[in-house]
């Protein structure tokens, strides 16, 4: 028998295959979509005359969509598969985004956040249940990890060029210049997901469980992760919708420079994404997990200590490092959310997190008005306490790999 090829050896090493692939180059068309201008939506609803606390909406929205379209997505992968399911997603976010081109106000772009936010939101369980499926279990890390780096390729490119489009034409044309292109891209992507070959199904009657009868049937090392993940999540929306503003209208950065911080962040996650799967599917999960704990927290602390572009480089820096271990993170809830039942498990498991983080952003913007000092030690607090509770608790039996 002949021996692989090196690029045969390289797709295996990477836990390439026709479906990862094809689900790899629908993040980074749809990631490139949204990089574009999503990021610049505080600023672009202050210009059209949003409050302090209709931005804190907005951002509260963005929170509980996250939640309540992921449960729904997961019931969806599993009854109609991972390649319907998917092309819906697209089509919602698509249509969100004519609505938003059509709104005058920033009352309009808040109700267009309920579709123009869909992939993202719905998507999730179906991209977990796709490398669940498609990869053995000691490459679910590698197989996130891959995923994790190539789709911050267009985190590093969109909000660069975002932040030339806004400094040319102005916050409002640049914006929704760039969401035509995503308008573009979206109808792109639907064609690359449909080549996706879809799994079996596997929702029988007996598959399907209510809400609380999934939520029950967490098991102990999922609803751990699951505490402490709600509180790191607190932390990170607290800060979430006005560290743009921080940049801009109190450090007086122009867009292209918070552009440039957001390619630092993403540049840092690229950097250690690939290296922390590998060494987490052969030596374990759970001090990885903490270490993305850690920087989560570090974060706000480190934007007390920013006062100009070369303060926020830094703060960027630790902010980019925060998904250290997120690869870890979600190979372990794959694992812990077994089939038949795998894409209604993750969805209530982000359900459940991302309707309590919710409240961060209201809480965040009441922070906000305090002062900014505020907003970034609340946000660390509850870091801090995600973080050691999730450590405390580390000595429990966990499933090796």
């Amino acid at each position: 028998m002949a021996a692989p090829s090196a690029a045969t050896r390289l797709a295996a090493f990477f836990a390439l295959n026709q479906n990862t692939s094809l689900l790899l180059a629908a993040l980074v068309a749809m990631g490139f979509a949204e990089e574009l201008w999503m990021r610049f939506l505080p600023k672009y609803l202050a210009s059209l005359g949003a409050t302090v606390w209709a931005i804190g909406i907005f951002d509260a929205i963005k929170t509980w969509i996250g939640a309540i379209y992921a449960y729904p997505g997961g019931l969806i992968t599993d009854r109609w598969g991972l390649r319907k399911a998917l092309c819906l997603f697209t089509l919602l976010s698509v249509a969100g985004y004519v609505c938003l081109l059509a709104s005058p106000s920033w009352r309009g772009v808040l109700l267009s956040a309920f579709l123009f936010l869909s992939w993202t939101s719905f998507s999730l369980p179906a991209t977990f249940s796709l490398v669940g499926s498609s990869l053995a279990a000691n490459q679910h890390a590698m197989g996130l990890g891959v995923q994790a780096t190539l789709k911050r390729i267009p985190i590093v490119l969109g909000p660069v060029a975002g932040g030339v489009l806004i400094d040319r034409l102005g916050i409002i044309s640049g914006l929704r210049l760039g969401v035509v292109v995503a308008l573009v891209l979206g109808i792109v992507t639907m064609g690359i997901q449909w080549r996706i070959r879809d799994r079996p199904s596997f929702q029988s009657a007996a598959a399907r469980l209510s809400f609380w009868r999934l939520a029950r049937s967490f098991s102990p090392t999922l609803r751990r992760l699951l505490l402490s993940d709600i509180l790191v999540r607190i932390c990170e929306r607290i800060p979430y919708a006005w560290v743009i503003l921080y940049a801009m209208d109190k450090l007086g950065l122009t867009a292209t420079q918070f552009g440039v911080l957001t390619a630092i962040e993403t540049t840092t996650a690229m950097a250690c994404l690939i290296p922390v799967a590998y060494l987490s599917d052969r030596y374990g999960r759970e001090p990885f997990v903490i270490a993305t704990f850690v920087f989560f927290t570090l974060f706000p602390i480190s934007l007390l200590a920013a006062h100009d572009f070369q303060g926020l480089c830094a703060a960027f820096v630790i902010r980019g490092l925060k998904e250290f271990g997120e690869a870890a993170r979600k190979s372990l809830i794959i694992r812990l959310s077994p089939e038949p039942r795998r894409g209604q498990i993750i969805g209530t498991y982000y359900l459940i997190r991302d309707c309590l983080a919710t409240a961060a952003a209201f809480v965040g913007a009441a922070l906000w008005a305090i002062s900014p000092n505020a907003n970034f030690i609340g946000a660390a607090a509850a870091g801090a306490a995600g973080t050691l509770i999730y450590a405390w608790t580390a000595r429990r039996t966990l499933p090796a790999g």
